[in-house]
């Protein structure tokens, strides 16, 4: 009896050492299919932009833009005397930039921005024809002072000069105005410059 019950209990060991195995194997091929499964579901998930509520709006991009910043030099004018605009002392006007530049003997020519009249002059070269100091009444009604006339078009006396109140403000009146505003410091220099007879040479 003793020889019987030893063979049992070794044989039954056995078993359960075979069972403990098989279990074992079991669980480890459950999670590998478990992580393969878990795998195969991130792999096709969509993107996070694409599980984003309807009317939803994306974050803006942290990848800078083309355009360049407020302030920068693409957003200043171009100061450079127009290449067409003839040699030596000269005043240039620009009719499209609006602007003016009083080309003399220094290195950088002073330029300042103006305020065109209702007539504008046509392209080509002219001479001051003559010039009041003094305060008048512009064709528009304005006060103006350091008048400064080169040409003439619709038999409309063309000129620059600066309004007495500082003003520069488009002509406010239906009437043909010749006169081109600029501001009180400019029209100083302009005054200054622009004697009798000088240049005045009128670009696109």
């Amino acid at each position: 009896m003793t020889v019987d019950l030893h063979v049992r209990t070794k044989g039954e060991a056995q078993v359960a050492r075979s069972s403990t195995g098989f279990v074992a194997g079991l669980t480890a091929a459950a999670l590998a299919v478990v992580g393969f499964l878990a795998y195969q579901a991130s792999a096709s998930a969509p993107p996070a932009a694409d599980l984003a509520a309807p009317g939803a709006v994306a974050a803006p991009s942290s990848k800078p833009s083309n355009l360049p910043p407020a302030g920068s030099p693409a957003d200043k004018p171009d100061l450079t005397v127009p290449a067409n605009s003839g040699t030596g002392v000269r005043v240039v006007y620009a009719l499209g930039a609006k602007r003016v530049w009083l080309v003399g003997v220094a290195k950088t020519p002073k330029t300042f921005a103006v305020v065109p009249s209702s007539i504008s002059p046509k392209p080509g070269t002219y001479t001051v024809l003559s010039r009041t100091g003094g305060k008048i009444t512009g064709s528009d009604g304005v006060a103006v002072d350091h008048v400064v006339r080169f040409a003439s078009n619709e038999n409309v006396a063309i000129g620059f000069s600066s309004a007495v109140d500082g003003s520069m403000t488009s002509p406010k009146t239906a009437k043909k105005t010749g006169g081109i505003r600029m501001s009180r410091a400019d029209g100083d220099a302009m005054w200054a410059f622009a004697t009798r007879n000088s240049k005045v040479v009128v670009v696109p």
